[in-house]
């Protein structure tokens, strides 16, 4: 009775095992192969948002350089006196105000200070000329910063009763260096709206 009940009992048990069904091979390598390809997808999703961080910023690099390379090749100005009679003489020299602004592209030329601030670095060209009375010396300097650079001048005559002279000089300036033209002491010129100019441009950005 004892060996039937045991036999029973071992029959029941085989059923059991033979009815256990292990997990499918195949689905666990499908799975494994899901979450690499989900890996993938955040890896190129996280890439992707990089590469968008980056194109944003490159644009907007390049705006503001186009911006300052079409803003250095448009810098301009020219300007006379814009008042008529005798400047000068006077006891100091002076920088002079060139008041009428004909040209100013780029508004580097201040009529209020008579001062041309340089935008950018390069390569600009200066002239300056004036008109003047033969009774009284005329002398201009043009400075860079605060150093003398070029001048003109006419020395007083008898034989002739008005003068006209002038200078040009190309200079090497950076950016925010400051460029005018100063009057000596005891000399004097000649205003008017057409009359007495000071001009400059950028020739190129060095």
């Amino acid at each position: 009775m004892i060996l039937s009940i045991y036999l029973l009992m071992f029959f029941c048990c085989g059923l059991t095992v033979a009815g256990y069904k292990p997990p499918c091979p195949e689905s666990c390598a499908s799975q494994a192969e899901l979450h690499k390809v989900k890996h993938k997808v955040e890896d190129l999703e996280r890439k992707l948002k990089e590469n968008v961080d980056l194109t944003a910023e490159l644009k907007r690099i390049g705006t503001v350089n186009l911006e300052d390379f079409i803003l250095t090749f448009k810098v301009a100005f020219s300007a006379a006196i814009g008042r008529y009679g005798s400047i000068g003489p006077y006891t100091t020299d002076k920088i002079l105000l060139y008041k009428r602004v004909i040209t100013n592209v780029g508004n580097s030329y201040n009529k209020h200070k008579g001062i041309f601030t340089a935008p950018v670095a390069g390569i600009y060209y200066f002239s300056f000329f004036y008109h003047a009375g033969g009774d009284c010396e005329a002398m201009l300097y043009l400075y860079k910063n605060y150093k003398l650079v070029v001048m003109t001048s006419d020395h007083i005559s008898k034989k002739d009763t008005a003068d006209n002279g002038g200078n040009g000089v190309v200079l090497h300036l950076q950016k925010g260096d400051q460029v005018y033209v100063c009057m000596a002491a005891y000399t004097h010129i000649w205003g008017s709206f057409y009359h007495s100019t000071f001009s400059g441009f950028l020739i190129s950005r060095h």
